[in-house]
């Protein structure tokens, strides 16, 4: 027998599972053997153990393939980051509000479209089990939902403004309070589709501005807090891009009604109504789009993309940026010399300057 088995490389076995948690080894046979308390240990460690692994799978695609929620897919930006990322083999989840829009983004290869109105908290709702019955789970939520107001804050309707709000700023709050456990869970992206505008303000840019710089104080408290899931948060900033963003707004304004016309500002009503909001002259937005794959999967993402189409809107913005920053320091109690400023710009650019 010495002889047979010399030279047999031995295979070592492993335990059986019940040594590990101090259960008896018997044999299947002595299985009567095992003390009550025993067997009852051993069978609920399997039901833990099974519900455990049925919950991870549930979040996992057997394919590996990330999902991504883009939130006001149907047109413009949206419609753009939606083929992209389906393009790069990513799924996603595009939300619209509308049949013959949800239609459409089913035609696309890996998107599935989800009926999502970001002011209705049921949609919500439905488009959170929607994604967790998909077993998927969510790596990235680009948060594009948006609609524009404008018109001189004197005048403008206090509805429209709250309608605005609704969508620019609540929906982005309830959907991302909404998916947070998901986004969690995948240790993935949140980005925020703001804009240029949430650094400017001018004359009728009001209402839309303001749900604009909203956003930007809402990433910045939403970053560091999100930092111990290891979720990255980010907001994209775009200038002027190819959109429907003012077609629905224009659309709730209605015509050149005698409150209009009688308006100190009935010139610039009449300019608005003819078109001059209508930005078909634009580029498509597919820098937009080239940032919102950056945010979402480049190792280390920015925490803010400003996107803009020329040199001319980086000066308006930047420089907005400047002045407002001038105007804090001038004439304050603890006004900062033009060489500490100097020095502060090097420290946040860093040590390089770059």
């Amino acid at each position: 027998m010495a002889a047979e088995t010399k030279g047999k490389k031995k295979t070592r076995r492993s335990p059986p599972l019940c040594y590990y948690f101090g259960l008896p080894t018997q044999n299947s046979d002595n299985i009567r053997g095992i003390p009550m308390q025993s067997f009852f240990r051993l069978a609920g460690l399997t039901i833990v153990l099974l519900a455990t692994s049925s919950a991870c799978f549930a979040q996992v695609d057997a394919s590996g393939q990330k999902a991504v929620l883009v939130t006001g897919a149907s047109t413009g930006i949206g419609r753009k980051i939606t083929e992209v990322l389906a393009a790069n083999g990513y799924f996603v989840y595009a939300g619209a509000r509308k049949q013959k829009d949800l239609d459409a983004l089913n035609a696309i290869e890996n998107v599935q479209s989800i009926r999502l109105d970001v002011t209705i908290q049921e949609e919500i709702d439905a488009a959170v089990q929607t994604v967790r019955d998909g077993g998927r789970g969510l790596y990235g939520l680009v948060n594009n939902a948006g609609v524009g107001v404008g018109g001189p804050l004197i005048e403008v309707d206090e509805k429209e403004v709250r309608w605005l709000f609704d969508v620019n700023i609540f929906g982005v709050f309830r959907v991302t309070q909404a998916f947070a456990p998901l986004i969690i869970e995948g240790k993935g992206r949140i980005t925020t589709i703001g804009s240029i505008a949430g650094t400017i303000s001018g004359p009728f840019y009001g209402p839309y501005s303001m749900s604009k710089f909203a956003l930007e104080a809402y990433t910045d408290a939403l970053a560091p807090e999100m930092e111990r899931f290891d979720v990255k948060v980010s907001v994209i900033e775009p200038g002027n891009y190819r959109s429907e963003i003012s077609k629905t707004g224009r659309a709730r304004a209605g015509g050149m009604d005698e409150a209009k016309e009688k308006s100190p500002y009935a010139k610039e009503y009449k300019a608005r109504l003819e078109g001059s909001a209508d930005r078909s002259q634009y580029k498509d937005p597919d820098e937009v789009a080239d940032a919102a794959m950056h945010a979402l999967f480049s190792e280390n993402p920015k925490p803010r993309y400003m996107v803009v189409p020329n040199r001319d809107e980086a000066s308006w913005t930047i420089g907005a940026a400047i002045q407002r920053m001038v105007q804090q320091n001038e004439r304050q109690e603890h006004t900062f010399s033009r060489e500490e400023l100097i020095t502060m710009l090097d420290k946040a650019m860093g040590a390089d300057g770059e």
